[in-house]
């Protein structure tokens, strides 16, 4: 089965510090249009890590192994798949150099993880520039991210707050 993920982290309608909104798309076998959507809130965290999250959400949602294609604004998420960088990080043993260690190991791995039964082609579609799958990708995200699915993930939450 074809599979489109489009997600965005950023969208709006999480609570506390933000969120993402990620839509899967698939057609059934008689054609018909199909969309799932994802979002969680967190707090206190960084858009590189919304945006891992997005594309993880997806790809863990997905029940069978399927051909997707994921379009995302995040250079940071594409490019790591698009340029190698993945392939350096693990041969370095996840550093960049002696002294700096890659960030958000824990979600590169959890995101390399939920591809592995999966064909996976990864789309950069520019921000904001009037990109027909980057406005698709907000307007979805966002239209997840404001619906009434929205979960937290407890993982993120700072000490403080879950008690």
């Amino acid at each position: 089965m074809k599979v489109a993920i489009y997600t965005d982290g950023s969208a709006r309608g999480n609570p506390g510090a933000g969120g993402y909104g990620t839509v899967i798309e698939y057609r059934d076998t008689k054609g018909q249009l199909h969309t799932r959507e994802y979002a969680e809130g967190f707090y206190e965290t960084t858009n590189n890590r919304m945006e891992l999250m997005g594309v993880i959400a997806g790809l863990e949602a997905l029940i069978r192994p399927c051909e997707v294609d994921v379009y995302s604004d995040s250079q940071y998420v594409v490019r790591a798949f698009t340029e190698h960088w993945l392939e350096q990080w693990i041969k370095k043993n996840w550093k960049l150099n002696t002294a700096n260690p890659v960030k958000n190991i824990d979600l590169w791995k959890r995101l390399l993880r939920a591809m592995e039964p999966h064909t996976v082609t990864f789309h950069w579609v520019k921000g904001h520039a009037g990109h027909p799958q980057n406005e698709r990708c907000d307007y979805l995200a966002t239209k997840a991210a404001d619906g009434d699915g929205k979960r937290t993930d407890e993982g993120f939450l700072p000490s403080s707050i879950q008690n």
